[in-house]
């Protein structure tokens, strides 16, 4: 189910192609006043890896960095993996201006994310 928030992320989590993972697609502009919704799901999602689809982003503002920052360390502390998907150069470059890049395993697609994480 596509859930849209009240700051114009759509979020629709559903099951991977394999056992154990669940991929998050996000849709829109992530923003900071959308980062608990991101919380929110990441926390909410029972699995052992978990890809964030973000080919449908067209841009994270830079105090948003900090509910991705937060989604990883939420995956860290419960063991699980967490792969970002599908960034455009614009977000690429958000994460690299503000220095978390190096955190996140990222994959040009779902599918190569989920054959990473298998």
């Amino acid at each position: 189910m596509r859930r849209m928030n009240e700051h114009g992320l759509q979020m629709m989590g559903r099951p991977g192609s394999r056992d154990g993972l669940h991929v998050l697609e996000l849709r829109g502009t992530l923003s900071s006043g959308a980062a608990p919704a991101l919380h929110e799901a990441v926390s909410g999602a029972a699995c052992r890896a978990l890809v964030i689809d973000m080919s449908g982003v067209s841009h994270v503002d830079s105090t948003a960095v900090g509910g991705l920052v937060r989604a990883y360390v939420s995956c860290q502390k419960s063991g699980r993996r967490l792969a970002l998907t599908g960034m455009n150069r614009r977000v690429l470059n958000v994460l690299s201006i503000t220095g978390v890049e190096p955190l996140f395993e990222t994959y040009a697609t779902v599918e190569e994310a989920e054959a990473a994480l298998a």
